[in-house]
């Protein structure tokens, strides 16, 4: 037991020589600038006593050797001398704790005077005096150096989205010590889920080693990525550094007050970057206005439009509110629905590239021509209308802000339409009729030829022509619950167009049509086929000619009837089953009969033999 104890106090002893008290400080010398900040952190450990240790700071001026000025203290409200006793009750001076073992002194605007030799003493709550009590840096307080200013500030007028940001800084340090400047633009919003207090955002930042730092707050880091916001450093007058601000695409967030705010850095001897300066310099006010809130989009003239078939027509596209026009593409689009609504169709587009397309055939069938006139002035040219393009126009125009060359997935920051206009065209009544006739013989035979004829009566005061189509449908469903589908309900099998063009298209039977005189065309099936059997019809549209000598759909049409053609057998066809069906029973009668006397004969034969054998 006694040996236990033995080693025990030989351990005990072995810790104190160990374990001793250390105050420690940052090694020095630390340069700082006169009216800004000092911060001195104060660290002891190897103590007894209580977890929290008090603190007492002094003041070696370089020209006083050894004497002594206190600064402040944690246990002494009276310890400061002269020179810092308003200071310290203003709280200019103080010290601030991190733990109960950790301090640091706190001056919020050196002095030229407060440069010298700072020691940071613990007193002793040990049961031995053992290790160092207090520890020292040397502070060196430079002067006042850092510059900043401004070339450019905001008018504080409002913007359009999509409109470019420039903004420009200066800054600059004349300074004996080797000090880096960074540089920092940033807005103060008064709305945003991500501000807090000031609501006080960093957009993007060339720092103390001159890299470019988006922030990463909000969506500015992407944009940076897309390279919508760049930040350049620049030689500037007078050897200044100017830092140039560029944001190409403003958006309605980035309303703000905007700053730049330069800083002044040191690294201290333990290898720590030390910001020792800062100043901000205001650079104005900033609204952006959303582009749903200023684009406009007319479609001139307004309201009702009459004209007569073969008249031009002329529709221009007014568009306002963008901002800079060669700052943001934009996509023209002229649209129409019928004049009982429906669908709607795009006649003609205008691409960011400039490139026109149409996408209705029917409005180009007259000839048109789609035009950028000014900046925000579109027109759409029809130079022969015809009823097929009366109904309701728009154009519809997308935005794309900031961005001159969208991609063909891009989406457009927004979309605009105007509103509708009528287009009237003022037509001569047009009425059509038609009947289909299949003139009978005595019989129609499969391979006989087989004549149709369409007989049409137009009553118009204009000079029109028709067009025929010539139809087949199939047979009716033996079973009434049999539906016909869409694709059985008749296939087209050849056309007389207005201007006299045959087109036949084949169904594996040998075809003509013709016009047999003004109101006749004729269809003849030669070599008629059991498959050429069913219900035929023709269908008729009217087609006028415009004062300019185009053809157009006068929208008249009409159906005939339907007449059925059935094909009788010929008489050959008719003969040859019986005469197949004879020749074989014949046939099968004489085998018969052949056999039945073979076979008595040979029985008889038979008979014969045994009796003379007998």
């Amino acid at each position: 037991m006694a040996a236990m104890w033995r080693v025990a106090f030989i351990a005990l002893l072995e810790f104190q020589c160990y374990v001793s008290r250390e105050v420690t400080l940052p090694k020095g010398p630390l340069y700082r600038v006169a009216g800004f900040s000092l911060s001195l952190p104060c660290a002891v450990s190897g103590y007894e006593g209580p977890r929290t240790q008090d603190f007492e700071w002094y003041l070696y001026h370089d020209d006083a050797g050894d004497r002594q000025i206190g600064v402040v203290s944690t246990r002494d409200t009276g310890f400061p001398y002269a020179p810092f006793q308003a200071r310290v009750r203003a709280g200019e001076v103080r010290v601030e704790r991190d733990s109960g073992d950790k301090a640091r002194l706190i001056i919020q605007r050196l002095r030229p005077d407060d440069q010298g030799r700072y020691e940071c003493y613990t007193p002793s709550t040990d049961t031995r005096y053992q290790g160092n009590y207090s520890a020292s840096v040397v502070v060196k307080v430079i002067p006042d150096t850092l510059l900043i200013t401004h070339s450019r500030i905001l008018s504080g007028q409002p913007v359009i989205e999509g409109t470019e940001l420039l903004l420009t800084c200066t800054a600059s340090v004349q300074s004996d010590e080797h000090t880096h400047v960074s540089v920092t633009f940033g807005v103060r919003s008064s709305k945003g889920a991500e501000s807090v207090g000031h609501n006080l955002r960093e957009i993007i930042a060339i720092d103390r080693e001159l890299h470019v730092t988006p922030s990463r707050s909000g969506s500015y880091e992407k944009r940076y990525k897309d390279g919508e916001i760049a930040l350049e450093k620049r030689n500037g007058d007078g050897g200044r550094d100017l830092y140039v601000l560029k944001m190409s695409t403003l958006a309605p967030e980035d309303s703000g007050s905007y700053f730049c705010e330069a800083a002044q850095w040191i690294r201290d001897p333990q290898g720590k970057w030390e910001r020792i300066a800062q100043r901000t310099m205001e650079l104005g006010n900033l609204i952006v206005q959303p582009l749903a809130d200023t684009l406009t989009v007319r479609s001139i003239p307004e309201g009702v439009i009459s004209l007569q078939p073969g008249a031009p027509l002329s529709l221009t596209c007014q568009v306002s509110g963008v901002g800079g026009w060669n700052r943001s593409a934009q996509l023209v689009q002229w649209m129409r629905r019928g004049p009982a609504g429906g669908v709607e169709v795009e006649v003609a587009r205008m691409g960011p590239d400039g490139v026109v397309s149409w996408g209705d055939d029917v409005s180009r069938a007259g000839g048109g021509s789609m035009e950028k006139e000014a900046n925000g002035r579109f027109s759409l040219r029809l130079f022969s209308v015809h009823p097929a393009d009366a109904g309701l126009y728009r154009c519809a125009v997308s935005v794309y802000a900031g961005r001159l060359t969208p991609g063909p997935t891009s989406p457009a920051t927004i979309t605009q339409r105007s509103e509708w206009v009528t287009v009237n065209l003022k037509t001569e009544e047009v009425r059509v009729s038609a009947t289909i006739d299949l003139p009978h013989r005595p019989l129609l035979k499969r391979g006989s030829t087989v004549t149709l004829l369409c007989n049409i009566s137009v009553a118009t005061t204009v000079s029109a022509q028709v067009e025929v189509q010539w139809l087949q449908k199939p047979e009716e469903p033996e079973r009434k619950d049999v539906a016909i589908s869409e694709d059985n309900k008749g296939k087209l099998l050849a056309t007389v167009t207005h201007d006299g063009l045959t087109r036949i298209y084949s169904n594996g039977s040998d075809l003509s049509v013709d016009r047999v005189s003004a109101g006749c065309y004729r269809l003849r099936i030669f070599s008629a086929r059991e498959e050429d059997q069913g219900h035929y019809q023709c269908l008729v549209e009217v087609w006028s000619r415009d004062p300019h000598g185009g053809w157009y759909k006068t929208g008249a049409s009409t159906e005939s009837a339907t007449v059925h053609l059935y094909l009788y057998a010929r008489v050959a066809d008719l003969l040859l089953i019986p005469l197949v069906i004879g020749l074989s029973s014949a046939l099968f009668v004489g085998v018969l009969i052949i056999a039945t006397v073979t076979c008595c004969f040979m029985n008889r034969l038979a008979r014969q033999r045994s009796q003379i054998r007998k």
